[in-house]
């Protein structure tokens, strides 16, 4: 479970982040939405350690991640917006040195695992320099997903993608809530939030607006069409 509560945080005059807040449960799909510049990523960043809030907490699993980052990242699998895959590694390589800095034991059984779950047997002893966008996205989620944590943060994880690498990341998005995952994710794909969320916590400058549903959302703006509802909700909150 990974509770935001009251994050603020700003990069010297501009306001990146200024009142955020929401739960994401476990066995549960959590959409984070807002145009761009709301600060969807600086709050994902807040989450899993890479900036400190000015203001406010991240908690995972009851971990408070400012005072205890090393135990609250045990606890999570990350995709950032940037890869930062190791190019003259193979995909096996990539995997098998994230595994070994979580201490993970059984390292070779579990990729083969991964490499299975994630269509990876073609190119898993190949260099990642030369792969397809779609190939690095599945090295990537695999290196976050190494060690079986339970909460998984995934910054636009289809961005980029063709549409077969799409669909499989949205099943490997679904899968994992089924195993019981707390699932975060944004998204600006409002066919993807459809589609895989159980909850959306949507953020406009800065802000968080709305909590909820998809239902909820739609019954909130009288909007039928999530798209509509989404650029109501955003219309009135910057009137």
């Amino acid at each position: 479970m990974i509770q935001v509560r009251s994050l603020q945080k700003s990069f010297g005059s501009v306001q990146a982040v200024q009142n955020v807040s929401f739960s994401a449960q476990n066995g549960q799909i959590t959409g984070i939405l807002g145009p761009n510049g709301a600060g969807k990523s600086t709050t994902l960043r807040m989450v899993y350690g890479l900036l400190h809030p000015d203001r406010g907490r991240c908690d995972i699993d009851g971990i408070f991640v400012e005072r205890n980052p090393i135990e609250a990242r045990k606890k999570l699998g990350v995709l950032p917006d940037a890869q930062g895959l190791y190019p003259r590694l193979t995909a096996r390589e990539n995997i098998r040195y994230f595994a070994r800095l979580q201490g993970l034991k059984g390292i070779e059984s579990r990729i083969t695992e991964l490499s299975n779950l994630l269509a990876m047997n073609d190119f898993i002893d190949r260099r990642v320099e030369g792969f397809s966008q779609g190939q690095r996205m599945k090295v990537a989620i695999g290196r976050a997903i190494v060690h079986q944590p339970a909460n998984i943060v995934l910054d636009e994880p289809t961005n980029g993608l063709d549409v077969v690498s799409t669909r499989s990341m949205r099943s490997l998005i679904s899968s994992l809530k089924e195993r019981g995952h707390c699932v975060l994710f944004s998204s600006h794909m409002m066919q993807e939030v459809e589609a895989l969320c159980d909850h959306v916590v949507i953020i406009v400058r800065g802000h968080s607006v709305f909590e909820g549903s998809l239902s909820a959302l739609r019954a909130h703006t009288k909007r039928e069409n999530l798209e509509e509802a989404f650029v109501s909700l955003i219309s009135q909150s910057t009137s």
